[in-house]
């Protein structure tokens, strides 16, 4: 894409990674690069340093957890997760369907909407943010409570947002979506390994496990969340989705000499100039006294992993340990990728490269399968419809649907000519006609609507369950459903299949490989698969765009 003139947004824009791009950028003269950062004053700092070299591009400093709803995002987290109303929220938006609601909620969703950014440079350590969260922790508290008979309604809700995999999902599903309404072309997300390159055998770890759970998690959700990127690649009406993993150190951002923070805090300095016994050391009187001044020493300021000593340096970066790469040369990679320069460092493309997708035998011999099993319908007398273990229940309804009205109407066009109503009523006497097909249906988990709306056929199982309040809601997602307002949606997907087919005649005729070969003529008989199929690409949108 052509980064003259453009709005990009980067994500994590104060961090090291972040301000790289950041300054790399700007020799594209875009039109205006949108900062977000976790903190106010961080963020306004790095957008201030790189006004002071911008010229003409517009620098704007963003502040707040994209993680998190607008009303929760920009106060202390902590603090506001003490409020069980709070953690109530986000456990409903985590876990719930997602709802206009939780789009309209979301931070991240709001400075999209709000910028409409040609491309998003996504610098935030997701996998840190949720796996650190420290799920194994809050199990063990929360085993405590239950054993104590103590764990009520707020502790499942505290443990539950410690989750990782349903923040990811959620994460993923809301940035999806504001992507797509922003109208933005390039996302690139700059993952981890969660290891530095290393190995199961990373020394580095956070307990004296090794390697510690929580950091094996991060790997994990670093993982998932690259499939999840690698799905969003293959989305059609989704932006170029790029991800750079760096696997190494990322350093640095400057050395200096000054105090030493930890967590943003200086570290004090404490001193025991007199031994205590073992006993009196850990019996929580305090022994040391306060010299009432930070540490201060020579450092190198490593971002977001922190200040490391020279040594701590020395060794993180040797050879044969993480080793280092810079975050210039990652800012490299991403400003290839957008103006559309193959680094060879995208895993989405790595991944599309090797994985394993369909192939000209299977697509023979499925033509082989289908014409085994037709013969063997023959031989049986049965059709073959749905079993309801592919899913989702959806299909099988679609499916069911689909062959009753194939019993009814001799072809594509006849159906789109149809009165609706008529055509649910000659459904339900069919199905009188023929018990064991509407046995069929009730017993692989589909109840039958009839057309008056008010009676329903079910078996013991019911895939789809109805809500309270409303039963037949749950019609649409997984049950066949013969009233009028259904049927009338089955003429009009037939109408608009006669729409394209005369579309198609009066373009441009051919015979090339360009041609839609096997798109459904009116002529066409009434086939249950190629309708679910034809349903599912063109009102869901759920094409495979990438083989």
């Amino acid at each position: 894409m052509d980064l003259n003139g453009a709005t990009i947004m980067i994500l994590g824009g104060s961090g090291l990674v972040g301000h790289a791009v950041a300054r790399r950028l700007l020799a594209f003269r875009p039109k205006q690069i949108v900062l977000v950062a976790l903190y106010a004053r961080e963020t306004e700092e790095a957008a201030a340093a790189l006004q002071g070299m911008a010229g003409e591009v517009r620098v704007v400093a963003e502040h707040g957890n994209v993680y998190l709803p607008a009303e929760l995002a920009r106060g202390d987290r902590e603090k506001s997760m003490q409020d069980p109303a709070n953690i109530r929220r986000l456990v409903a938006d985590t876990f719930g369907e997602l709802t206009e609601d939780i789009l309209h909620r979301s931070l991240l969703v709001q400075l999209l909407e709000q910028y409409r950014p040609d491309a998003v440079v996504d610098c935030v350590n997701t996998a840190t943010a949720f796996a650190y969260q420290d799920v194994y922790s809050s199990t063990r508290q929360l085993l405590e409570l239950a054993a104590q008979g103590k764990a009520d309604q707020a502790a499942i809700e505290r443990h539950a947002l410690t989750m990782p995999i349903p923040q990811l999902t959620r994460h993923v599903q809301i940035l999806m979506e504001g992507l797509r309404r922003a109208g933005t072309r390039a996302y690139v997300k700059i993952g981890t390994a969660g290891t530095g390159g290393m190995g199961l055998n990373i020394p580095y770890t956070h307990s004296e496990e090794k390697p510690s759970r929580t950091l094996l998690t991060k790997s994990a959700v670093a993982g998932a969340h690259t499939l999840l990127l690698y799905l969003m690649g293959r989305t059609p009406g989704a932006p170029a989705t790029v991800e750079i993993k760096p696997t190494a150190a990322i350093g640095w951002r400057e050395i200096a000499y000054g105090p030493v923070r930890r967590g943003g805090r200086p570290i004090p300095l404490f001193d025991c100039p007199e031994p205590v016994s073992v006993a009196r050391a850990f019996d929580g009187s305090e022994c040391w006294r306060s010299l009432d001044k930070p540490l201060e020493s020579v450092f190198i300021n490593m971002g977001e992993n922190g200040l490391f000593a020279r040594e701590e340096f020395a060794t993180i970066t040797a050879l044969g340990q993480m080793e280092m790469i810079t975050p210039e040369e990652i800012a490299d990679y991403v400003v290839m990728e957008l103006e559309g320069h193959p680094t060879g460092r995208d895993i989405v493309t790595a991944l599309d490269a090797a994985t394993a997708g369909p192939t000209y035998r299977a697509g023979i011999l499925r033509e082989a399968a289908l014409d085994r099993i037709d013969r063997l319908e023959k031989q049986f007398r049965v059709r073959s419809i749905a079993f309801e273990m592919l899913g989702p229940p959806r299909l099988t309804k679609l499916l069911f649907e689909s062959y009753l009205i194939s019993r009814l109407q001799p072809n594509v066009e006849k159906l789109a000519a149809a009165d609706p109503a008529a055509l649910g009523a000659e459904a339900d006497h069919l199905l009188t006609l023929q018990p064991s097909l509407r046995a069929e249906i009730l017993s692989v988990g589909i109840p039958i609507v009839h057309p008056d709306g008010q009676r329903i056929s079910r078996g013991p199982t019911v895939v789809v369950p109805p809500p309270a309040g409303d039963p037949l809601a749950a019609a649409p997602r997984g049950w066949v459903d013969l009233r009028t307002s259904n049927c009338a949606l089955w003429v009009a997907r037939a109408a608009k299949m006669v729409e394209q087919a005369k579309a198609r005649s009066a373009g441009p005729r051919g015979s090339g490989s360009d041609v839609e070969w096997f798109a459904i003529a009116p002529a066409d008989v009434i086939t249950p698969w190629r309708m679910a199929a034809w349903i599912f690409r063109y009102e869901d949108q759920g094409e495979r765009i990438k083989r």
